[in-house]
C-alpha cells in the first residue's frame, strides 16, 4: 500500500474518529434521570425500615457506574480523558455516597455507641472511599461494584427475621447524624460557588470564642475567588450533590415518617427536596457563564449558590426541630 492510499485512509478515518470522539462526549454528558427507587417491594414483608434508604444508595451507586459512557473520572481515552464537568458531576454524587456509607456503618445500623458495627456495611463503606481515578489494579469501578455487593447483602438481611445483627435505627439523633454531614457539605459549596465573582472576606474563623487559637496566623480580610478554570468544576460538583441527595432525601422521609411526624417536620423536608429541585433545571447555555453580580451576563454559579444556600438553611432548622424533645 502506497504512501498516498495512507493518506487518503487516514484523511477519511481521522475526521470520522474526531466526530465519533464530539458526539459521545456530548452523549455521555447528559445528567441521567434520579433514579425511581423501588421503595415498597411487592413483597410487604420486605419493606422494613431501612429498605428505602439502602435502596436508594444502591440506586445511585449503581446509575453512577451504569449511565451512558460509565464511570468517566477514570478514563485515559477520549472522550472521558477530555471531559471535565462529567468527572465534576461524578466527584459530587460519590461524595454523598461516601458520606451516606459512613452514616449507614457508623450511626443508621447501630443501637448506641459501643455496639457492634455491622459486617456487612463495614466491607462496603471502605470500598466507596477507594481513589476515583484508578483505572486498573484494581480499578475504580471494580471497588465500587464491590461495596454495592454488600450492600445488597446488608439489604436483603434487614428483613430476615433470623438474622438480628443486620438492623436500620431510625431515630432523630442518627438522622441529625446525617444531616450534619451534608450541611458542612452544602455548606462548603455555597461559598465555592459564590467566590466565582470575588468578594473580600473578612475572616470570621475564631468569632464568638475568645479562647480560640489556629495553628498560624491568617489575614483579618482577604479576597476569595475560585480560579477561572475551576468554576464550571464547581458549578457540576454541586449539581451532582443536589442531584444524589434528592433520591437520599426522599428514601430518609420514607424510613424516618414516624421521627419527622413526631417533630412535624415534614414539609421542612419537603422543602429541602423542593430547594435542591431547582439545582436540576435543564441548561440552555452552552457554557458555565460567569458575570458579574448584576452584570449583563448571568452567573450560574451565583443561581446554584441560592439554592444551595436555602437547602443548607433549611437542613439547619431541621436539625434544630430533631434536636428537641
Amino acid at each position: 500500500m502506497g504512501d498516498g492510499v495512507l493518506w487518503r485512509v487516514a484523511a477519511i478515518v481521522l475526521p470520522l474518529y474526531i466526530l465519533l470522539v464530539i458526539v459521545l462526549g456530548v452523549y455521555w454528558s447528559f445528567t441521567p434521570e434520579i433514579p425511581a427507587t423501588r421503595y415498597m417491594q411487592q413483597d410487604a414483608s420486605l419493606a422494613v425500615v431501612g429498605t428505602a434508604t439502602s435502596s436508594a444508595l444502591i440506586d445511585v451507586s449503581e446509575v453512577l457506574l451504569d449511565k451512558p459512557g460509565g464511570f468517566i473520572s477514570n478514563d485515559v481515552t477520549p472522550p472521558g480523558l477530555f471531559m471535565d464537568n462529567m468527572p465534576a458531576w461524578e466527584y459530587g454524587v460519590l461524595i454523598q455516597v461516601r458520606e451516606l456509607s459512613r452514616s449507614m456503618r457508623e450511626s443508621f445500623s447501630r443501637s448506641q455507641s459501643q455496639s457492634r458495627e455491622d459486617r456487612d456495611l463495614a466491607k462496603s463503606e471502605p470500598r466507596f472511599n477507594f481513589s476515583n481515578n484508578s483505572w486498573a489494579v484494581p480499578a475504580s469501578e471494580s471497588e465500587y461494584r464491590q461495596g454495592i455487593k454488600y450492600l445488597k447483602a446488608y439489604r436483603q438481611r434487614l428483613s430476615d427475621a433470623g438474622d438480628p445483627q443486620a438492623q436500620f435505627y431510625a431515630r432523630a439523633d442518627n438522622l441529625r447524624f446525617w444531616l450534619a454531614g451534608v450541611e458542612s457539605r452544602l455548606g462548603s459549596l455555597s461559598q465555592r460557588l459564590s467566590a466565582s465573582v470575588g468578594r473580600p472576606r473578612l475572616n470570621t474563623d475564631l468569632a464568638n470564642d475568645p479562647n480560640a487559637r489556629q495553628s498560624t496566623p491568617a489575614p483579618s480580610d482577604e479576597r476569595v475567588k475560585t480560579p477561572w478554570l475551576e468554576i464550571d468544576n464547581v458549578f457540576y460538583e454541586s449539581r451532582g450533590t443536589a442531584w444524589a441527595l434528592i433520591c437520599f432525601l426522599r428514601a430518609i422521609e420514607i424510613d424516618f415518617a414516624d421521627v419527622l411526624a413526631d417533630k412535624n417536620a415534614e414539609v421542612s423536608m419537603r422543602q429541602i427536596i423542593r430547594e435542591l429541585e431547582g439545582t436540576q433545571q435543564a441548561m440552555f447555555s452552552l457554557m458555565v457563564l460567569n458575570g458579574s453580580g448584576f452584570g449583563l451576563l448571568a452567573n450560574h454559579s451565583l443561581v446554584m449558590a441560592s439554592y444551595i444556600t436555602r437547602a443548607n438553611a433549611a437542613i439547619t432548622d431541621l436539625r434544630d426541630l430533631l434536636s428537641q424533645g
